[in-house]
């Protein structure tokens, strides 16, 4: 890489800002894989081609650059930028990358970058992210903040783009499907009267992905060690082919106390999954 260019990720930095002095022990052939696994060098020339974009500008440069080609359906049930309400967007999390930047890049320019992501804080380290994002942290020193943090989104004037699953798709009784999905989006929804827009998103990652993840669960695991792979996904799903249903809003009002807000939350992901057909379309 050029050296003119600015690092943003930088391996080495990381390593020594979590492990200190210990960090020079660490085998030169692990810092090279780990460098390889995250695309440094290409991530890097990436962010810094594109610095001067930033928000909704710098999140279709990104859809640009991962050649996703993007079918939209339903299009037409994104509510009117000026109707004078604020929504709360929800989504499957399928990949883990191109998911989160193609959707900020559709619903960005549909309402003139007037939205925010509830991200995990470490993407906070990318420039063009940040304006865009309230950073999440909910196992570190950040988790007291987590509920002022989402407060603090749907308190401003902005429409809310959230993953409820938290954590991107698994294999799951050998289909492509989320985590259960938490229900802070429904009770966040109904207390600042936000309707609800529920968004498919199609893709999946490569089996050696899901692989990670199931042992990683099996063994009981607190590091997300199938995380590391997210950016290496990204790069294999270049130029690929995806889907975008999005649905009617949902009314605020509908999720009354006939159900628990988790029973809601869930009646929310089975619409998602629903509204875009049987599972053969949906390239699960």
């Amino acid at each position: 890489m050029s050296g003119s260019m600015e690092k943003t990720i930088d391996i080495d930095k990381i390593l020594r800002s979590k492990m200190g002095e210990k960090a020079k022990w660490v085998p030169r052939c692990l810092v090279s894989w780990l460098k390889h696994i995250v695309h440094e060098d290409e991530v890097n020339r990436f962010l810094w081609e594109s610095r001067e974009k930033v928000g909704t500008e710098w999140l279709t440069e990104c859809v640009k650059y991962l050649k996703m080609n993007v079918t939209i359906e339903g299009e037409e049930n994104l509510p009117d930028k000026n109707d004078g309400k604020l929504y709360t967007f929800v989504s499957n999390h399928p990949l883990g990358g191109e998911d989160g930047v193609c959707l900020g890049s559709i619903i960005g320019r549909h309402y003139d970058g007037k939205f925010r992501y509830l991200v995990n804080d470490l993407l906070l380290s990318l420039p063009g992210l940040r304006p865009v994002s309230i950073g999440i942290n909910k196992t570190g020193k950040q988790s007291r903040d987590f509920p002022r943090m989402v407060e603090a989104g749907f308190r401003s004037d902005n429409h809310m783009l959230m993953f409820p699953a938290g954590l991107n798709s698994r294999m799951i009784d050998g289909k492509i499907h989320d985590l259960p999905w938490r229900k802070t989006f429904i009770t966040k929804s109904v207390e600042y009267q936000r309707d609800v827009v529920p968004i498919y998103f199609s893709g999946r990652n490569s089996k050696r992905f899901y692989r990670i993840a199931k042992w990683q669960k099996k063994l009981g695991l607190k590091i997300n060690l199938a995380m590391l792979f997210l950016v290496d996904e990204m790069y294999e799903n270049v130029g690929k082919n995806f889907r975008v249903v999005v649905g009617k809003p949902i009314p605020w009002q509908t999720f009354d106390k006939s159900r628990t807000p988790m029973e809601w939350a869930k009646f929310v992901e089975d619409k998602v999954y629903e509204q875009a057909g049987p599972a053969s379309e949906r390239g699960e």
